[in-house]
């Protein structure tokens, strides 16, 4: 009987019983305020990046960077609710609503040219769990208001927001709050046809993010000065992330990417732009020990990286990755180290990914000689709090093998493509039509729903190129893996298309949850519904044709650029 429940036949009988029972729920709803006929929809507010890619730096091109951050925490909490985004579980209660204060939720943001004349382009990532594009456009509204008046004669090539996808911070989705309470709500609303729909998300905080993040924005084109920019790149292999439950999708990025922007005026203070592909999920969960409820609002692992490099004396940067199954496996960061709280673990994971970061092209002895980097003390402290728990201590630069630092001309090439997805998934559409998510969804001739994302791809210098996706993107659809073959899918066929390395011919890296987050992004050929052990994430997602809408829409890209 045991085989039955785990085989293709039980599976494929859920995701028949999953479609019907909440596709009829979403059928005999009405659409919701923010749906619209395809015919209507309006791409104001919409940067499509710069207009021609160089090959080559312009002529006296140089690099100028405005690094800027903006404090989102809500410190009223304690006379508001204000809910988490992620883990609304059966062992926190249901109920994720911030009962303390962590650290910061944080807005780091900065402004990129290469003085080409191709304008400027904006950068912003937001610790939450993730921003749709409609409040991405209420952004780039708000920014592009102020900088009419600011600086009317300011040329913008592009404003992008992403999120650090970081599960501890106030629930910017909608789908993680009281939860229960909107929807016997929205629902009476929905089916009168009239009334006020509460949103998902906290729309004051939301208004507040919204503004900012803008200002935000403005403060970075205000900070901007002119400098040299460097690159390096390193694999920090398996130790610290692992493909921990997709078992058919089988790449793992471990590179860890750092671009260093120097001003020109040494009183100024450097930036340090980091990615890596990374699941920032630590703080969140409740414990069994009584030492956590996963009430507690934290910027998670990311927060102390920043923390770290800060010390250092440095801005940070992070733009997350390739996501989709990428969480942080112990490995040589646990050590048997005593830490009380979830969140203990998440700042020294983060501590230590920050130290990493700042030592790519140092040597072992050089790591030992930097005070920010190495504390003889406080190492002689966990390596006797290790032992004492019966474990082996593991420092992190041992046998450290430095790689080298490259200049990086100043050349910025960046597009953007709207693409529109279909919306498949039923518990998609009725949170859309109950108004949970901040989505303009479109409603086309034939009664079928879209909802239009952006992807992008984007030239820093002549060896870094970035592709930016709209959620959290399965790492396999990047550099290839057994999930794209008919033996290793679900469904036991072939993807259609090759990985992005492969259509764009060189090495890449991904930025995840860019100008959108619309959930996991998966492989067609292996999306099923019905199977939650290993494929969880499509519950989380727009659609079944996901992935090869956004790759087709990539290799169209390409097409177009001539890259």
């Amino acid at each position: 009987m045991s085989d039955f429940f785990s085989s293709k036949k039980f599976v494929r009988f859920t995701e028949r019983t999953i479609n019907k029972l909440l596709g009829n729920f979403a059928d005999s709803l009405n659409d919701g305020p923010l749906f619209i006929s395809a015919a209507d929809y309006d791409s104001r507010y919409f940067y499509k990046g710069t207009e021609k890619f160089r090959k080559t730096p312009a002529k006296n091109a140089y690099w100028s960077l405005g690094y800027a951050i903006a404090d989102l925490t809500p410190y009223d909490y304690a006379e508001k609710d204000y809910y988490l985004g992620g883990y609304l579980t059966p062992d926190n209660g249901f109920n994720n609503r911030v009962q303390k204060i962590i650290d910061k939720m944080q807005a780091r943001i900065i402004a990129l040219d290469d003085n080409s004349g191709s304008g400027t382009s904006f950068f912003a990532t937001i610790d939450c769990i993730g921003t749709g594009n409609a409040d991405i456009k209420l952004i780039r509204r708000r920014f592009a208001d102020l900088m009419k008046y600011a600086h009317p004669d300011a040329k913008i090539a592009s404003v992008n927001v992403f999120s650090t996808h970081a599960h501890s911070c106030v629930d910017t989705q909608g789908l993680w709050t009281d939860t229960l309470s909107k929807v016997l709500h929205n629902k009476k609303k929905n089916k009168k046809g009239k009334g006020t729909y509460l949103s998902g998300a906290d729309s004051e905080f939301m208004n507040a993010l919204v503004s900012k993040v803008a200002e935000g924005l403005l403060r970075a084109y205000e900070d901007m000065v002119p400098g040299t920019m460097t690159l390096a790149q390193k694999d920090i292999g398996d130790t610290y992330f692992n493909n921990k439950n997709r078992k058919s999708a089988t790449s793992l990025v471990t590179n860890i990417t750092r671009l260093v922007f120097t001003p020109d005026d040494k009183e100024q203070t450097p930036t340090v732009i980091a990615t890596m592909g990374a699941h920032p999920d630590v703080a969140g969960l409740p414990t069994s020990d009584g030492h956590g409820t996963g009430h507690d609002l934290c910027g998670e692992y990311i927060y102390y990286m920043g923390e770290t490099v800060n010390k250092a004396g440095a801005n940070f940067m992070f733009f997350n990755g390739a996501i989709c199954a990428i969480y942080m496996s112990c490995g040589a960061t646990d050590d048997g180290v005593t830490l009380p709280h979830r969140y203990d673990k998440s700042i020294r994971f983060g501590r230590e990914l920050g130290k990493i970061v700042l030592s790519l092209t140092k040597t072992e002895d050089e790591i030992k000689a930097d005070p920010v980097l190495y504390n003889e003390k406080e190492i002689e402290e966990e390596i006797k709090d290790s032992e004492a728990n019966g474990c082996k201590y593991s420092l992190w630069c041992e046998n450290w093998t430095p790689v080298k630092e490259t200049a990086v001309k100043p050349l910025l090439n960046i597009r953007i493509k709207e693409v529109p997805l279909a919306v498949t998934n039923p518990l998609i559409k009725i949170v859309g039509k109950l108004n949970l998510v901040s989505y303009k969804v479109l409603r086309e001739k034939d009664g079928t729903y879209t909802v239009v994302t952006e992807i992008g791809f984007m030239q820093i210098g002549k060896d870094l190129n970035i592709v930016l996706v709209p959620g959290e993107f399965c790492a396999d659809l990047l550099t290839g893996g057994e999930s794209l073959k008919a033996e290793g899918s679900f469904n036991e066929t072939d993807f259609p298309y090759p990985p992005l390395t492969e259509i764009f011919n060189r090495d890449l890296v991904a930025f995840g949850l860019a100008n959108d987050a619309i959930g996991y992004i998966v492989p067609d050929n292996d999306y099923v519904l019905g199977e939650f052990g290993n494929h969880y994430h499509e519950l989380i997602g727009i659609g079944k044709n996901a992935g090869s809408t956004i790759i087709k829409a990539f290799m169209e890209m390409k097409d177009e650029l001539g890259v």
